[in-house]
């Protein structure tokens, strides 16, 4: 039997997953369905390329490495400008729906917290929103225990020379250990190795840049997702009782890789 592009790609199923729950059907609610779906996509492509950043970094393959940070890198530019698209919904259109989302909020992502918690960012704390998603609770505690793109950057960095402070290894392997504003801890020792591979090194240097490329992508798509929650709910509470605006502040200008930021004078 010949496999169709509709049949490849299970269009049928795809297409039909947008059911809109207003009655009668509100137009900006399959906006509103169709962004978050697509978010989930480029959320499960993220996880999945940083599965193999992960082995690129550990095996010292520097060039597998950059080439799938350029590609994490094209995926975050592409989710920021599609923050585009769900800011032509106004606050009442939004309203005129909102009802209808019940207790469901973006803060019961799974994927987004999985990919915090790979990429560094592990707050044990945020588990408490999933309590009612037994396979989505049990995939988060499996990322928390999990070594994250820092501990595998860690292992690189050895391959090239860069001496790693054991307490930065610990504390990335206990993220019981952490604050509640845990991110990834910049370290002097760590520092000086990145000025020395970025003078001795050039191709090493494209790499840290595609790192650097990607940050500041993750950090601009929070910075604008934050300004569109404000712009379309202000300061009400999130759907389903989620913090608002303020919590999602405080994840503001967290840097992954803030060594990659902390040399920049120095270069």
């Amino acid at each position: 039997m010949t496999v169709t592009y509709r049949d490849y790609l299970r269009l049928t199923e795809l297409l039909d997953l947008q059911k809109v729950k207003s009655d009668p059907p509100e137009h900006d609610e399959t906006l509103f369905i169709l962004i978050h779906q697509v978010y989930e996509l480029w959320f499960k492509l993220l996880l999945h390329e940083f599965e193999k950043i992960k082995r690129n970094l550990s095996d010292n393959d520097l060039f597998g490495a950059i080439a799938t940070f350029k590609r994490v890198r094209m995926v975050m530019k592409t989710m920021v400008g599609q923050l585009d698209i769900l800011e032509t919904m106004t606050p009442m259109s939004f309203t005129s729906f909102r009802d209808r989302l019940e207790t469901a909020s973006g803060f019961q992502s799974v994927q987004f917290r999985e990919l915090e918690f790979v990429l560094g960012f592990k707050r044990p704390e945020m588990l408490a929103y999933y309590e009612g998603d037994a396979a989505g609770l049990q995939r988060l505690r499996d990322r928390l225990e999990q070594r994250s793109v820092v501990d595998h950057w860690y292992d690189f960095l050895e391959h090239r020379g860069v001496t790693i402070p054991s307490e930065l290894r610990s504390r990335q392997a206990k993220p019981d250990c952490r604050p509640a504003s845990a991110g990834t801890v910049a370290n002097d020792e760590i520092q000086s190795g990145l000025v020395g591979l970025y003078r001795s090194n050039p191709e090493v240097s494209i790499l840290l840049e595609m790192m650097t490329d990607f940050d500041e992508g993750f950090q601009e798509w929070r910075y604008r997702h934050v300004k569109m929650v404000e712009r379309t709910i202000g300061k009400k509470r999130g759907t389903g009782g989620s913090p608002g605006v303020e919590f999602l502040r405080k994840s503001l200008f967290n840097p992954i890789f803030p060594d990659l930021w902390e040399i920049r004078h120095k270069l």
